[in-house]
Order: structure tokens, then C-alpha cells, then sequence
């Protein structure tokens, strides 16, 4: 103030503003809140933030998405990271799927590894999932199995490193374990994770029945569904080249980094920032 209005009329002037300011308020609000009631249903919903599913595959957990659950979860998205069951493609497909149902809004779906042929099956025919996003993932065709895209291009260690464990489910049956050895298991999936991780991954990984990795794949949620992809190009589970293949036959945007076939755990800045350019492609 200047000096040239006394303190009373400072008073009058600040009430008259704030009396005018509510009448306005309330205007805004009645507005906002009926513009809001004329607002359809689905627009609310796509304006609402997708809740992120974490897929693990093969040899890992859903610790494996540590890292990246933190920095999503820092930018307010909700994340879920079930366990996959690791039986059978089209069982734990129908597990995922099972999740997803539960999920009310937008989706976006991320798999790891084996987790990326549970993805593309899980996802099929649900309206609700906006975005795949595969983390060097294995991306089937209908009628191709795990097995056979692991075997397309040379380079994999996984052949000399995996043991077989029968394992017995009573009354349900037997089957076939496939784990990796321990010894092998940081240079195949984690060379470039930290030792000390490394070592507990290998004790701690899960394993998947043989059944799994040779089903069928069923019709792949990818031909309708946008697509991210992320190849590492150190990847010594999946061949570059086979990811390669993968991610330009889905249609998928691709990044390509210096990564282990672990890099939801070594970088999962990058994987994260894939995540939010499909969240922000689809929103």
C-alpha cells in the first residue's frame, strides 16, 4: 500500500474482494461439479492413471521388479507383481488373466523373459489392457512354444547351463523342473547385476516345469494391442537377434541398451522410462 487509503478503508476493500471472491468460488465449483456429473464415464476413466502389472518369467520372482515397482510407485501409479505359477503357458496365462480381471480401469502390462508369452496370452480379449510392454521377453506367435523361439538363433547359454528336477504332484501328476545351475547362473541372466545378487538370485531362482516351455502358444494379445520392447543387447538367455525378430514382427517400439538379460534389476531406470512412454502413448 501507498499510504494514501486509511486502515479502515483497507478493511472495507479487503472484505468487498474476498465476499466477490467466494461468490465466485462457488460459481467455479457448482460449474466444475456439473460439468463434471455431464462428463461420460469411460473419458473419467481414461483420464485415470493405468495400474502397472509386473509379469516375472523363468528363474527370477517378483522381487525381481524391485527396483522398478520403487520409481512407479514414487510417481503415484499403482503396481501389482503377482507371482507367475510357472506350470504351464496357457495355466499361468490364465492365472494372469484371472489378475487382471480383478484390476478395475487401464492397464499396462509388462513381462520379463517367459513372462512376455504369459503376457501375450493373458492379455487377449481384455479391453482394459492399453500397452504391452515386453522386457527382453520371449513374444509368441499362435502355435509357437518358448522352446522353439529359444532355439531360432545361436547364442544362448541357456542350453549347456539348465539342469532337469522331476517333481512330483501326487495325485495331479509329474513333471519336469528346468533350473539353471547356480555355478552358470550369474553369466547366462545376471552379468551384469552385482555379485552379491547375482549369488542370491541363483539360490533363490524359480523354476519352470519343462510343459511350459514347450505348450503352444494361443492367439497373441500383440496384434491388437500397442507394443514396447526392450532388447538387451549383452542378453545371453535370448539371443539379441531372436528379441530382434520378436519386437519388429509385434510391431513394438524398441529400445535397445548394453544389458544383461537381467535389466529389470541392473537398469530399471530404462526399463521404468519404457514403461511411462507407453503409459504417456496410451493415456
Amino acid at each position: 500500500m501507498t499510504g494514501r487509503f486509511s486502515a479502515r478503508r483497507v478493511r472495507a476493500a479487503i472484505l468487498i474482494a474476498c465476499a466477490a471472491g467466494a461468490v465466485t468460488f462457488t460459481a467455479s465449483v457448482a460449474a466444475s461439479s456439473s460439468a463434471e456429473s455431464r462428463t461420460p464415464a469411460a473419458a473419467r476413466t481414461m483420464a485415470a492413471k493405468p495400474t502397472v502389472v509386473l509379469v516375472h518369467g523363468a528363474w527370477a520372482d517378483a522381487s525381481s521388479w524391485d527396483g522398478v515397482i520403487s520409481r512407479l510407485q514414487r510417481d503415484g501409479y499403482t503396481v501389482v507383481a503377482p507371482a507367475t505359477p510357472l506350470r504351464s503357458l496357457l495355466g499361468d496365462a490364465a492365472y494372469i488373466a484371472s489378475v487382471l480381471k480383478s484390476i478395475p480401469g487401464p492397464i499396462v502390462l509388462v513381462g520379463h523373459s517367459y513372462g512376455g508369452a504369459v503376457i501375450t496370452n493373458a492379455a487377449t480379449g481384455n479391453p482394459n489392457v492399453k500397452a504391452l510392454v515386453y522386457i527382453d521377453a520371449f513374444v509368441p506367435d499362435a502355435g509357437e512354444s518358448v522352446l522353439q523361439l529359444a532355439a531360432m538363433n545361436p547364442g544362448s547359454l541357456l542350453p549347456s547351463s539348465i539342469t532337469e528336477v522331476p517333481y512330483s504332484q501326487g495325485a495331479d501328476g509329474s513333471g519336469i523342473d528346468v533350473y539353471i545351475d547356480p555355478a552358470k547362473f550369474p553369466a547366462v541372466f545376471a552379468a551384469d547385476v552385482p555379485p552379491e545378487r547375482a549369488a542370491l538370485m541363483a539360490v533363490t531362482q524359480r523354476p519352470i516345469s519343462l510343459a511350459a516351455l514347450t505348450q503352444p502358444s494361443g492367439p497373441p494379445a500383440w496384434r491388437t494391442i500397442p507394443s514396447w520392447y526392450l532388447i538387451g543387447l549383452d542378453d545371453k538367455a535370448i539371443p539379441p537377434a531372436t528379441q530382434e525378430f520378436m519386437a519388429s514382427r509385434a510391431g513394438s517400439h524398441t529400445v535397445e541398451i548394453d544389458a544383461s538379460h537381467a535389466s529389470l534389476v541392473s537398469r530399471p531406470q530404462v526399463v521404468t522410462e519404457l514403461i511411462l512412454s507407453a503409459i504417456r502413448s496410451t493415456s
